[in-house]
C-alpha cells in the first residue's frame, strides 16, 4: 500500500464554531472546579460515603477511552494492516486528547488540585494510585513520541518498535485503570480481579467508538467523507469490541452471584438498586450492549446513520456502565463485621444516597471540552488527516 499524505485541517465555519463551543464547555468546567474548591464539597452530592462522584465517572471514561483510542494506530502499526494507516495518526491524537481531559477532571476533583505536588513527590507503591501517575504521564509522552515517529520521515523505520511499546503500555494503563476497583476488597462491588480485563474490553469499545465518531466529524468538517471501506472496518471491530465488554460483564455477574459473601451486593444490583439496577438493566444492557450489537453486526442497518447511532449508544451505555460501577459500587454499604448486622447514627449498614450536582456535571463537561478542543486545535496546526480520495477535494 502507498504510504498516505496528511493534511491539516482547513478553517472553516464549522471548525470555528465547534472550537467556540468547545473552548466554552472547558471555561464552564473550570468555573466549576473553582465553585467547588471556594464554596467546599458540600454543594455537591458527594458524601463521605460517596467519594467518588459524578467527575470521576467522566474521568475514568475519558481515560479508559483514550487506551482505546490508540487501538487504530496499534492494529496499523503492530499488527502489520496497511489498511488502518490513514487514520493512525489521527488515532494517537485523540488519545492524548482524551487523557488530557481526563486527568484534568480527576486533579480538579481532588478538592485541592495545589496538593497534586505531593501526589507526584511522595509515593506509596503499595497504592494503584501512585503507580498510575507513572503509567498516565508515561502513555501521554510515549504517544508523543510514537506520533514524532510517524511524522519524521527518517524515523519512520521505528514506527513498528515504539508502537509496540505504546500498545503494551496501553495494556499495563488500563489494567491498572481497572484494578484500582478490582483490589478495594473492602466494597463488595469491586473486589475482583476480572476487572482489569474487562476495563481492557471496555477501552477498546469506547475508543474504537470515538474514534470511529470524531474520524468522520472532521472528515465533514473539512468537506469530504470517511471512506466506505474504513467504516466498515470500524463498526465491524466495534461490534466485536461491544460483545466482548458484554462477555466480561456476565462472567463477572455470575461469577459474583455463586460466590459466599457477595450475594447481598448481586441483590442490590440487579434486583433491588433502584437507580442503579434500571440502569445496569435498561441503560448497560439494552441501550448500551443489545441495541448497537445488533446494528453493528447485521448487514441490513450497514448505512452511516446507523453507524453513527450505534456508536452513540455504546457511548451513552458507557456512561450508564460506569455509573453504576462507580456510584452504585459505594452506594452499597461496606460490610464491616460480615454475619452482623450494624446499625448507628453514621448510616451504617444503609444505601448511600447521591444526586450529583450541576457543579460536579459541569466539571466532567469541561472535560470533555477539553478534550475535543486539544483534537480540533492539533488537527488543525499539524497534518494528521490523511488526503482526500481522489476526485473528491477538500472544499
Amino acid at each position: 500500500m502507498a504510504t498516505p499524505t496528511y493534511h491539516q485541517l482547513p478553517p472553516s465555519r464549522p471548525f470555528w464554531l465547534l472550537t467556540g463551543i468547545a473552548a466554552v464547555l472547558m471555561l464552564v468546567g473550570f468555573s466549576a472546579a473553582h465553585h467547588m474548591e471556594t464554596m467546599g464539597h458540600w454543594v455537591t452530592g458527594m458524601s463521605n460515603r460517596i467519594v467518588w462522584g459524578m467527575p470521576h465517572v467522566f474521568a475514568v471514561f475519558l481515560i479508559v477511552s483514550a487506551s482505546g483510542a490508540l487501538n487504530v494506530a496499534s492494529i496499523a502499526s503492530v499488527f502489520g494492516r496497511d489498511d488502518y494507516k490513514p487514520l493512525s495518526r489521527l488515532s494517537s491524537l485523540l488519545a492524548i486528547a482524551l487523557l488530557l481531559g481526563g486527568l484534568a477532571v480527576l486533579v480538579l476533583d481532588l478538592g485541592r488540585p495545589d496538593r497534586l505536588i505531593v501526589a507526584m513527590t511522595h509515593y506509596n507503591f503499595r497504592s494503584i494510585f501512585a503507580w498510575n501517575i507513572f503509567l498516565y504521564t508515561g502513555f501521554m509522552a510515549l504517544v508523543a513520541v510514537y506520533l514524532w515517529m510517524m511524522f519524521e520521515p527518517r524515523m519512520n523505520r521505528w514506527v513498528r518498535r515504539v508502537g509496540t511499546l505504546a500498545f503494551s503500555w496501553r495494556l499495563i494503563l488500563t489494567t491498572g485503570t481497572g484494578l484500582i476497583f478490582g483490589v478495594l476488597v473492602a466494597r463488595e462491588s469491586y473486589d475482583s480481579l476480572i476487572f482489569a480485563p474487562m476495563f481492557i474490553a471496555m477501552s477498546l469499545s469506547f475508543g474504537t467508538a470515538l474514534t470511529l465518531l470524531c474520524a468522520m466529524f472532521v472528515f465533514a468538517i473539512r468537506g469530504d467523507h470517511l471512506p466506505d471501506e474504513q467504516v466498515t472496518r470500524l463498526r465491524r471491530l466495534l461490534g466485536y469490541f461491544v460483545i466482548a465488554v458484554a462477555f466480561f460483564v456476565i462472567v463477572d455477574q455470575l461469577v459474583r452471584w455463586f460466590s459466599s459473601g457477595h450475594e447481598a451486593a448481586q441483590r442490590f444490583l440487579l434486583f433491588e438498586g433502584g437507580i442503579y439496577t434500571i440502569l445496569f438493566w435498561i441503560g448497560q444492557g439494552i441501550i448500551g450492549t443489545v441495541a448497537p450489537a445488533l446494528v453493528l453486526l447485521l448487514k441490513r442497518f450497514d448505512g452511516r446513520s446507523a453507524t453513527v447511532g450505534a456508536a452513540l449508544l455504546v457511548l451513552v451505555g458507557a456512561f450508564f456502565q460506569l455509573y453504576v460501577l462507580i456510584i452504585g459500587g459505594q452506594a452499597f454499604p461496606i460490610d464491616m463485621v460480615p454475619g452482623f448486622t450494624e446499625s448507628s447514627g453514621f448510616f451504617d449498614g444503609a444505601i448511600a444516597e447521591y444526586h450529583p450536582s450541576f457543579a460536579e456535571i459541569s466539571l466532567g463537561v469541561g472535560g470533555i471540552g477539553l478534550a475535543l478542543l486539544v483534537f480540533l486545535i492539533g488537527a488543525r496546526v499539524l497534518a494528521f488527516l490523511p488526503a482526500p480520495a481522489s476526485g473528491r477535494p477538500a472544499r
